[in-house]
């Protein structure tokens, strides 16, 4: 069947506009869990969220889909989506939620669920659950007396803070360093600077004070030019922004020059190898990693293994065929040594116990190879299908054909916002520059 709710990364929208309604997440709530409904034992779900003002509304609907169907529900309270996915499974419980819509505007918003082992839920999975959304739920509901309850978590943070820290090398600390931390106003606000400062940085927040509409807005990971003046102004020896539920991270190096997540993977990577931790004979990326990152690994004996976009795909991927780590440029960055999906506190600890173990400067690190001239842009459509319209096909074949053998064409249509992403790649920067050009004027003729 064709998909009404979910995407690339469960459901999203724009708040209190279907699907993110009050009554779509309460059908979502009765929905997964009767799908998690098996055995004779409490059911249980534990929920956490960012800080967007809609998760209000979110919550408590999620939590009454949840009850009538017979589930206990643990609130966890505002926490990185990795802290969900943990805690599914330290609590034992049938289905973890989280509600956020990522690096999206505050008006957005967004429901991912997590199996009881902690994994995102397969497209099979999430099929079923879209299914049973058509009806009234009357099959669903549980008896008078067997309604379930609603338990707000204390310590959720705590638990989730001590795993961050038991992820980095005991015999190393962060005594010496000043690092600023961007929390995006988001997820990671207070988890972040805390759990950096109690490893022994010297800490510079911002993007902690969360209104409810300042998540993700002029901060965060797709925002980092506050965060690479700060570092600078500061003198820190480098800066880490999150984004809005904290599941990815950009790092910048003392002079304010950004790492992103293919750099990332290429000197954590290499750090493993090296260390002999590294499993599977390379990395996982996806269709959007730069070929400058292929080639440095190929250049070590590894293989960078492509996935669709989405870290879900990516860790799909990891799981059939053995490796511990993956990723996306854009800063979901999974190693599965600790963690179940993208974790950006984590990711970023890693990238620490590289700096700190080779008592060098990030400058000296943050650069693993030469990047390949990429462009990405992006074109908003509203409905349709604007890749099969055939101007737009043959346009694309032409593309292919002008970067030959040595370069990349990625089109494809956003998983999370109604958008066309356009990512071309060749040694010779102005053939990017004119074929993205070209194509971004054709798909706007195709939607106008």
């Amino acid at each position: 069947m064709s998909r009404k709710f979910f995407g690339t990364d469960g459901i999203r929208g724009k708040a209190n506009v279907e699907p993110m309604t009050a009554d779509v997440a309460l059908r979502v709530g009765m929905a997964a869990g009767a799908y998690f409904r098996d055995g004779d034992h409490q059911h249980r779900v534990v929920i956490g969220k960012d800080t967007r003002l809609s998760c209000y509304m979110i919550e408590n609907a999620l939590a009454s889909g949840f009850v009538s169907v017979g589930m206990d529900v643990h609130l966890l309270g505002p926490i990185p989506t990795p802290g969900v996915a943990r805690l599914v499974r330290s609590m034992r419980a049938d289905l973890g939620v989280m509600i956020s819509a990522s690096h999206n505007p505050f008006h957005d918003n967004g429901i991912k669920l997590f199996g009881p082992d902690g994994y995102k839920l397969s497209d099979d999975a999430e099929t079923s659950i879209e299914a049973s959304l058509a009806g009234d739920g009357g099959d669903m509901r549980a008896e008078s007396s067997d309604l379930g309850r609603v338990r707000r978590l204390q310590g959720a943070i705590g638990r989730y803070s001590e795993f961050c820290k038991s992820s980095f090398p005991r015999r190393l600390r962060l005594d010496g360093l000043k690092i600023v931390i961007d929390g995006a106003n988001g997820a990671g606000y207070r988890v972040a600077p805390e759990v950096l400062w109690e490893l022994g940085a010297e800490v510079v927040p911002i993007g902690v004070n969360p209104n409810g509409t300042n998540i993700n807005r002029d901060c965060g990971s797709t925002a980092p030019s506050v965060m690479q003046e700060t570092v600078c102004a500061h003198g820190a020896d480098l800066g880490i922004a999150l984004d809005g539920d904290a599941d990815r991270v950009i790092v910048a190096d003392e002079k304010g020059e950004i790492v992103d997540g293919d750099q990332i993977m290429a000197l954590v990577g290499a750090w493993m190898l090296r260390k002999e931790k590294l499993q599977g004979g390379g990395i996982v990326g996806t269709v959007m990693s730069n070929l400058g990152l292929q080639r440095f690994l190929e250049g070590r004996g590894l293989i960078l293994e492509r996935t669709q976009v989405g870290d879900r795909y990516v860790v799909e991927r990891m799981r059939e065929k053995g490796y511990n780590m993956g990723g996306e440029q854009s800063g979901h960055i999974i190693y599965s040594d600790h963690s179940t999906t993208g974790d950006g506190l984590i990711a970023a600890l890693q990238v620490l116990a590289v700096l700190q173990d080779s008592e060098k400067r990030m400058s000296d690190l943050g650069r693993q190879f030469e990047t390949v001239p990429q462009l990405l842009k992006n074109v908003r459509f509203e409905g349709g299908q604007p890749l099969e319209d055939d101007s737009v096909k043959s346009a694309l074949a032409a593309a292919e054909d002008r970067l030959g053998p040595d370069g990349r064409l990625v089109v494809r249509e956003s998983g999370t916002e109604p958008l066309i992403r356009i990512m071309a790649e060749h040694a010779d920067s102005d053939l990017v520059n004119s074929i993205v050009d070209e194509l971004e004027v054709t798909i706007q003729r195709a939607v106008a």
